[in-house]
């Protein structure tokens, strides 16, 4: 029969907020990111730079954990590293950025709605054309040729399909490398 868990025994993140430093490796694992992230969020300027042991090894203060987790959220959510760096930066120094990160976020939801349409427009196509291969491969004989492929060359809407999203996700590709070389 298991162990019950003991309401006095303590949980990760709780030992290593009891006020010591922390290695990078800890932070890493109770955060859920690599010991290169923490570096990279160092240089972005979304994580303090850490203090340092007598050996010149990374000592990360307890609260790390939940701006690491603040930071990952954020992420999630569509803010950049830049965006972020700036919005801590303020409310770091005393100031109060939420106009600005609620302008943001506003943003965020304003891209998401209009990806969101030109997908339901690319699932709509998707559907009248696959309608209309069915249509075409129960004209022809088992061994004949249908060229399917063929059709989306009449197909206006794949084009414009074709003309947003890979530029989409290049933009996003792009704006990735970049922060990451910042």
């Amino acid at each position: 029969m298991p162990d019950k868990p003991s309401r006095t025994r303590k949980r990760p993140v709780a030992a290593a907020l009891e006020g010591r430093a922390m290695s990078p490796s800890e932070l890493a694992r109770l955060t859920g990111v690599s010991t290169d992230t923490l570096r990279h969020y160092e240089r972005k300027g979304v994580l303090g730079i850490p203090a340092r042991s007598q050996g010149g090894y990374r000592l990360y203060r307890p609260e790390a954990v939940g701006r690491v987790r603040l930071v990952r959220r954020a992420l999630a959510i569509g803010f950049t590293l830049n965006d972020l760096a700036a919005v801590l930066s303020e409310r770091d120094r005393g100031g109060a950025p939420c106009r600005n990160v609620r302008a943001l976020v506003a943003e965020r939801l304003a891209e998401l709605e209009t990806r969101l349409g030109d997908l339901a427009e690319l699932r709509d196509e998707l559907r009248l054309l696959l309608r209309d291969w069915d249509h075409r491969l129960a004209k022809i004989s088992g061994g004949a040729q249908a060229r399917l492929l063929d059709v989306l060359a009449d197909r206006p809407m794949v084009d414009r399909a074709v003309a947003r999203q890979p530029r989409t996700i290049r933009n996003d590709n792009l704006r990735r490398r970049l922060e990451r070389r910042q």
